[in-house]
């Protein structure tokens, strides 16, 4: 493929669910290149929260292609999930005007809990409703309105470890991989990493590093963003038949389960 008159890339691909993303090579010169990215990939690049972003360019097939500076570095491992610097990066994200701004213009709204809700109740509808799944729909809904928060921001979504890139100088972290980005609650974002990779005990510490206490309306929020977050991964994995993964996602909701029914809502 020729993105320049002069030059021969060499493209393969880089991974990923949506086979939408290739790394391009020609000499020395290394690109991150992807097809039909979102605008809002310049916003995250001004913010320095992906790799600085290049150029972008329009095909002749329509497709628009964006290329980002290849970054020589290595995914976080999960023990580094609960380090201050991912809690500082995720507070930067979370209180960010650009980008919330950004989002906005391209059609965004925030989402609420009920909104959530239902949309995992249509699609629980679709699948095989299991004991686990149908205590777990139950319990969001009964407390989705102590658990909605007036005050949305930008959340990832999937603040999964392996999303999570660090140059080999240790200087610069990303977070990348925005294709789910919403507008929402915070704790969207923070219940995932906290559930993950955090033991309990340590929970408010983390919190604080974040910017935050852990009283009990956030525990709650947390809670019931965990369960809706647990649901969504198996309710994906239940649409791609990939049964391993359903396996695991059932069981975490089993825990869950349990540990919701001892909060006092």
């Amino acid at each position: 493929m020729r993105f320049f008159d002069s030059e021969e890339w060499v493209i393969s691909s880089a991974g990923g669910m949506t086979g939408e993303a290739y790394m391009a090579e020609s000499g020395n010169n290394k690109l991150f290149i992807k097809r039909n990215s979102s605008p809002f990939l310049a916003v995250l690049s001004a913010e320095g929260i992906v790799p600085k972003l290049l150029w972008a360019r329009r095909m002749g097939n329509g497709d628009v292609l964006t290329a980002q500076q290849w970054m020589n570095g290595r995914v976080l491992k999960p023990g580094e999930m609960s380090s201050k610097r991912v809690a500082g990066l995720l507070k930067k994200i979370h209180t960010s005007d650009p980008l919330l701004f950004m989002l906005k213009r391209l059609g965004k709204k925030p989402v609420s809990t009920d909104q959530m809700l239902k949309q995992l109740v249509d699609r629980a509808e679709k699948g095989r409703q299991t004991k686990a799944v149908r205590e777990a729909i139950l319990f969001l809904q009964k407390t989705a309105g102590q658990a909605e928060h007036a005050q949305k921001a930008v959340c990832h979504s999937d603040v999964n470890h392996n999303n999570w890139l660090l140059d080999n100088d240790g200087k610069s972290l990303y977070l990348v991989d925005w294709d789910q980005a919403v507008i929402a609650d915070p704790a969207v974002d923070l219940s995932m990493l906290l559930y993950w990779y955090v033991e309990e005990d340590k929970w408010e510490d983390w919190l604080n590093l974040y910017g935050w206490d852990l009283d009990d309306s956030l525990h709650l929020r947390l809670v019931w963003h965990m369960i809706a977050t647990t649901l969504r991964f198996m309710f994906w994995h239940q649409e791609h038949a990939e049964v391993k993964k359903i396996i695991l996602f059932e069981k975490d909701l089993l825990w869950l389960n349990e540990y919701a029914a001892n909060i006092t809502c």
